[in-house]
């Protein structure tokens, strides 16, 4: 027990001072986990052998991160997906494949060794490329979608390439001995059936879990919810999850797949967003300790042995796949940026190489000395892939982002307003104008939410509006008001800068993401800044003092006063607050900040009480 204890204090205290330093040094979580492995296990030595055993447990965290992707896509955009799976997928590993093994027999290799080299090599990390998609908000992309088309038919393709590996052992090419890994067993549904036998099994299986999930979802939790115990709707979250994943193994499918065709078949069920909000912790905690575990069990003994060689080698795959997927990407259509983030971001090997390269030790494809050097290969592509996110950062904004030629639209008309970005908050505000009889200029970067308003008779003009030669042909000279609706915080504030300085008149209405963002934006110049959640929330304040026994009237002349004197406080409070100083290093603003907030609950405690005075008087 003390030793459990010790490992899991190793681990997750590990994982709770590396991450939050690599993610304030804009390094990404995904690094910062496998530098706590590497940390804890080849450089300080706090932990062994044990990690091998732990990667197969967390590698679960995989499986649960493909339920949570399966429950947030519709089964429609999964068959609208076909073409890329097929497409993109198939041909990625099959020129992966041909490549890396075309290397290797260049080389000196046999062919059957180059070949189980080429398909453990044409694999990529799932877990770190969706983790770190998922955090930089790159998911939605066109090259986003594409890296998760490619990685979905990887996860399919394993299931083959497991098949066709024994075909590929050489008799008496490790000797095996008793009680191994090799020698243990699992239960098994098709063990000993014919071809057509498994078939029927599999097919089976996967049709119960859609019917399942169908069907007996909604029973299920409808059950749990007669105990009106919280704790159950995650145990039955949990096992629905490693059920499926269970029934998955015994029928010799990849449990990813499994629980990821379980997700998409629950998208659409009303107790998705409860199965992901179960999940979703086990998931993140999971696949952190997976990090952990490739970074430990890197055998650095090994790398400083021939540093040169596996380097080499490292660089070499990762530009082999990284080639391939540029030209396949290029061949898709991909452009620019998009392109770019498809070849970097599944140039690396995959935890599935790890699977992969245990079973051909196992079966005697591979001799145990070139498994081990290709372990470190794929442990070091793994570690080297945060690192091409951060270049892809680094190059996006200047050399990749001008690689995406798409014309402006003309823009002929000229306006009173001007709105840039027809988001939702845009398109309101767009409307309101418009319907009391005012003219305006619509601006937005993004192509196709300009088709969509076309389509739906709102004329919108395709342009980046922080660019000064849109707005000027927006008619910046003469509007007179400038509303600022477009995404990103920093797009924002520098368009608040720009038109501010090129128009000292104008009358800037702006969007804020949060409280620090207001506090850039009155600095960049805006006039009028609006929270995203500020009304609602002040709305939804007001319901609750009315419940509370305010009456209509009190509640009104509350939320009144808060509004006003919130928006006096942060104008103020933006003249105490420096970009480049954390809070917590300021001083002067969290001594005035405290002051406020003080004056404004004694402001709204006399408020009220002098409007009971009056009501009692009357």
């Amino acid at each position: 027990m003390q030793e459990f204890l010790l490992q899991a204090t190793i681990y997750l205290g590990a994982a709770v001072i590396a991450v939050p330093i690599a993610s304030r040094l804009g390094l990404g979580s995904v690094l910062g986990y496998l530098m706590a492995g590497i940390l804890i296990g080849p450089v300080i030595g706090l932990v062994g052998d044990e990690t091998e055993s732990l990667r197969h447990f967390a590698e679960f965290g995989v499986v649960m991160m493909l339920f949570i992707v399966g429950l947030e896509l519709d089964p429609r955009a999964l068959w609208d997906m076909r073409k890329k799976l097929l497409g993109l997928g198939g041909l990625q590993i099959s020129l992966t494949t041909l490549a890396v093994m075309g290397a290797c027999m260049w080389i000196g290799y046999n062919v059957g060794t180059s070949l189980a080299i080429g398909l453990t090599f044409a694999l990529s990390s799932t877990a770190i490329v969706l983790q770190t998609l998922s955090e930089k908000g790159l998911m939605a992309s066109e090259g986003g979608r594409n890296s998760f088309a490619v990685l979905l038919t990887q996860d399919i393709a394993v299931i083959p390439m497991l098949a066709l590996v024994p075909l590929l052992a050489v008799p008496g090419l490790n000797s095996h001995h008793g009680g191994g890994h090799g020698a243990e067993t699992a239960l098994s549904l098709v063990e000993g059936l014919p071809g057509w036998g498994v078939t029927l099994v599999t097919i089976a299986a996967i049709a119960g879990v859609i019917l399942a999930g169908h069907y007996l979802t909604q029973p299920l939790f409808r059950y749990a919810h007669m105990a009106r115990l919280r704790e159950l709707y995650t145990a039955l979250s949990l096992l629905i999850v490693i059920g499926i994943a269970f029934l998955m193994s015994l029928v010799g499918l990849s449990a990813a797949l499994g629980t990821f065709l379980a997700g998409v078949v629950l998208a659409n069920s009303e107790f998705r967003h409860e199965l992901e909000a179960d999940v979703e912790p086990f998931k993140g905690l999971l696949l952190g300790v997976f990090f952990i575990t490739v970074g430990a069990g890197i055998r650095f003994d090994l790398l400083f042995a021939t540093p040169f060689l596996l380097i080499g080698a490292t660089i070499a795959v990762m530009t082999i796949k990284g080639l391939v997927l540029y030209g396949i990407g290029l061949s898709f259509g991909l452009k620019g940026r998009n392109q770019w983030l498809f070849a970097l971001s599944l140039a690396q090997a995959g935890e599935f190489g790890f699977v992969m390269l245990g079973f051909m030790v196992q079966t005697d494809v591979l001799p145990t000395a070139l498994a081990d050097q290709l372990l470190l290969i794929v442990a070091l592509s793994m570690l080297l892939t945060p690192l091409l996110f951060i270049l892809f950062d680094r190059l996006s904004d200047n050399l990749l982002s001008g690689a995406e030629v798409t014309p402006d639209d003309e823009i002929t008309d000229q306006g009173e307003v001007i709105v840039a970005g027809i988001g939702r908050f845009g398109q309101i505000v767009n409307r309101m104008i418009n319907s009391s009889g005012f003219s305006t200029v619509v601006l937005d970067h993004n192509l196709q939410a300009v088709n969509m308003m076309k389509r739906f008779g709102f004329k919108t003009f395709f342009g980046d509006p922080t660019r000064p030669d849109v707005l000027i042909a927006a008619g910046l000279k003469d509007a007179k008001i400038l509303v600022i609706a477009i995404d990103g915080p920093e797009a924002a504030v520098k368009l608040t800068r720009s038109a501010r300085k090129a128009r000292p008149d104008l009358h800037i209405i702006a969007r804020a993401r949060d409280r620090m963002h207001v506090y850039e934006l009155y600095q960049a110049g805006a006039n009028d800044i609006v929270r995203e959640n500020f009304d609602s929330s002040m709305r939804a304040g007001r319901y609750a003092l009315e419940n509370l026994g305010l009456t209509e009237y009190e509640a009104h002349q509350q939320t009144e006063a808060f509004r006003v004197m919130d928006r006096d406080a942060v104008k103020e409070l933006a003249q105490y607050w420096k970009q480049d100083v954390a809070i917590d290093d300021n001083p002067e603003f969290i001594k005035r900040a405290g002051e406020m907030t003080r004056e404004l609950d004694v402001a709204l405690m006399r408020q009220l009480e002098k409007m009971r005075e009056d009501n009692g008087a009357r």
